[in-house]
């Protein structure tokens, strides 16, 4: 007890003067984002580090019979500060990284595979576990306590738990090596997008490109100390904007060149040898678990089970894309003739010719859809419909602590004013921040001892408005948001018990459902005719926009389809590979694609140099977002059919079965419990436009 109110000072000096190790006493008790500085993370991480693993030899070494509070609730309570740090240090090192913080992380990668392999491959931990799951039907435990345990025992298990003394050895190897390899991977291809840059000098060179866009490119070069001139970057909405409208289409090549190159350059940055060996080290640790490859490992864990289930879906979809695409290029061929081009359609022309058929077929222009989708309304658009299917408030709080002055912070309040969450949007792109987009948090929700609400980032990379003008999004920009502030709402909504089931937490293939099937939600005529608002006049979108908009939905997914499914197509391949190490990725890239019939004039969505999924956390499943995706469109249907797409009771079981509920169960039975049956793929075929 400390006399006139001031509190014991017992702490250590390093722990004083280190903002991550004290205790952060703010609203929401968020990371002190002014006070923390790169030097600060290592001792952090170092002392978190002793710390937790202090926690985990004290449930090891428990005398006492093991019972599921002392070995599994003790599980799920340890390691708190290192979760709290690590997730500001991976989140800062993702969005707004530097050099020195890149250095950090290289240097921690590894650190943490050793740490998290120590845990799983403690042999008296996992006796613990094991009789504990040996007498799982004796235990008395509620539906979300057993699904823990077992969720924890197959994690020990396919970590190596019952592996011999020297295959535990070699894990602990392969683990590290990983580490350091995803993460040098992720650096060169931000290093490579961050050095890369199509600098338009004349009026000539910026030919075709509307407005939006070519202020955005000026405005690029004068911050970047060239004014008077226009940059194109690597940014997705920067490259595929200017491949989409330039009337160069030698710069078009030169940009796509550039696009497709990354992480294939002789260097520092080359990415090429690190798939190889990435994929080498998963096939033997697959191995080693006594399975014939890593795809058949790392799928026995998923709603598909087996390479074979997802390969028959992949399939099934990539016959008809594929046809659908010869369709397509043929309309690009005339359209490319009537415009005086001659020459063959080329990948780097597909977007171009294929946005004036558009133009041609539909009367559709994205340039005049732009100015209905500023980025203000369309998060409005996805706040809102969260307010009218799950009840949420969000309330602007410009005054909670951010990491970057361009994100921006919500308090989410239930419809009682109960706190909910907090969330933050970081929208634009930055040469600091990697690219694409993506949900993450900074704290997940869970309810042991006094529990804690979730702090949720959604990081995009849009282009910003001229001075003085608000972004505006193309549709897929606007989609892209509604996508990963479904994911968002997947860690907001969460409502369980345990941290370890806690969100997105769920089998990889389930994981796409909640951010997919949010997408439906942006088309319809509910959420367009009270949000696409023109950014100057507040006019809704005429409903003749609307209509030619809708019409033109299943327009060019031929391509989409292929771009997509061939990139899923080759992961599969790539981890299905039996024997030694793949030596020439490139020339696996372009074997396996040849043997699947891909057509020359489309390059996978992410070729293998700069496929980031699939060295992290979508080894082997990226064909899972198509799996959700036959369950999203299927499970949309489910409120098109009840005549309302804001159905209150549909509302509800989408709640309690899917948002909030974690991986609380089975992810087949947690659909089947949404929908009243399995999923059907004939919505995912008319969604797509694939229908025979």
């Amino acid at each position: 007890m400390t006399k006139k109110g001031k509190t014991a000072n017992t702490a250590p000096r390093k722990s004083r003067s280190n903002p991550l190790l004290a205790k952060w006493n703010g609203e929401f008790a968020l990371p002190p984002f002014e006070k923390i500085e790169v030097r600060h993370f290592k001792p952090a991480l170092e002392a978190a580090f002793r710390e937790h693993k202090a926690e985990i030899e004290k449930i090891a070494a428990n005398k006492a019979k093991p019972t599921f509070a002392n070995t599994i609730v003790a599980l799920e309570k340890s390691g708190t500060q290192l979760s709290r740090i690590a997730s500001a240090f991976w989140n800062l090192e993702a969005a707004n990284s530097s050099p020195e913080l890149q250095e950090v992380a290289r240097d921690m990668a590894p650190r943490f595979a050793a740490h998290e392999t120590r845990i799983r491959l403690d042999k008296r931990l996992f006796k613990r576990v094991d009789d504990l799951y040996a007498e799982r039907d004796a235990l008395k435990l509620n539906d979300e306590e057993r699904r823990v345990l077992e969720r924890h025992h197959l994690e020990f298990e396919r970590a190596g738990a019952k592996l011999s003394p020297a295959d535990k050895s070699r894990v602990k190897e392969i683990n590290a090596r990983l580490a350091t390899l995803v993460t040098q991977f992720m650096q060169n291809v931000l290093k490579d997008e961050q050095t890369w840059q199509l600098v338009l000098e004349s009026e000539n060179d910026r030919a075709g490109l509307p407005p939006a866009l070519r202020e955005s490119a000026e405005r690029a070069a004068t911050d970047a100390g060239l004014p008077g001139k226009a940059i194109i970057t690597l940014a997705r909405s920067s490259v595929e904007g200017f491949l989409t409208f330039s009337a160069r289409r030698d710069l078009r090549e030169k940009a796509f060149t550039a696009w497709i190159s990354r992480g294939a350059h002789d260097g520092d940055t080359d990415n090429r040898r690190i798939v190889s060996e990435a994929v080498a080290l998963r096939g033997e640790y697959a191995r080693l678990m006594g399975f014939k490859t890593y795809a058949d490992f790392s799928l026995q864990d998923t709603m598909a089970k087996t390479p074979g289930t997802a390969a028959e879906l992949l399939q099934a979809v990539w016959e008809k894309a594929v046809a659908r695409a010869k369709d397509e290029r043929a309309a690009l061929e005339t359209q490319a003739r009537d415009s005086g081009d001659n020459a063959p359609i080329m990948p780097s022309d597909w977007r171009y010719y294929s946005e004036k058929v558009r133009a041609a077929k539909y009367d559709f222009d994205e340039g005049r859809l732009k100015p209905y989708l500023a980025l203000d309304n369309m998060i409005a658009a996805a706040f809102g419909c969260a307010t009218r299917l799950f009840g949420l408030q969000f309330k602007p709080r410009p005054d909670l602590p951010r990491y970057h002055p361009e994100v921006r912070a919500w308090e989410v309040q239930d419809r009682n004013g109960e706190h909910i969450g907090i969330f933050m949007g970081d929208y634009f792109a930055r040469p600091e921040k990697r690219s694409g987009a993506w949900m993450s948090d900074f704290r997940a929700q869970h309810k042991l001892a006094k529990g804690q609400k979730p702090v949720i980032v959604n990081v995009m990379n849009f282009t910003k408005g001229g001075d003085g003008e608000p972004a505006l999004l193309s549709f897929d920009d606007a989609r892209t948001l509604f996508h990963e502030f479904g994911h968002a709402l997947h860690g907001l909504l969460s409502d369980v018990t345990y941290p370890s089931i806690s969100g997105t937490a769920v089998s990889r293939d389930f994981v796409e459902l909640p951010s997919q099937l949010y997408e439906h939600w942006l088309s319809t005529p509910e959420v367009l005719e009270k949000y696409a608002l023109h950014y100057k006049t507040g006019e809704p979108m005429p409903k003749d926009l609307r209509d030619r908009l809708f019409a033109a939905r299943n327009f060019n997914q031929g391509f989409a389809t292929v771009e997509y499914t061939s990139s899923a197509l080759v992961d599969m391949a790539l981890y299905s590979a039996e024997g030694t190490e793949i030596g020439d990725i490139e020339r696996f890239e372009r074997e396996t694609l040849n043997g699947i019939g891909m057509p020359d004039e489309i390059v996978m969505r992410h070729r293998l140099p700069h496929f980031m999924h699939i060295m992290s956390g979508y080894a082997a499943g990226y064909y899972s977002y198509l799996w959700s995706e036959v369950m999203d469109a299927d499970a949309f249907a489910a409120f098109e059919e009840a005549g309302d797409v804001f159905h209150r009771s549909t509302a509800k079981k989408l709640y309690e079965y899917i948002y909030s509920a974690g991986n609380r169960r089975d992810p087949h039975a947690a659909y089947v419990a949404f929908r009243g049956r399995p999923p059907k793929i004939d919505r995912l075929l008319e969604k797509r436009g694939l229908a025979a």
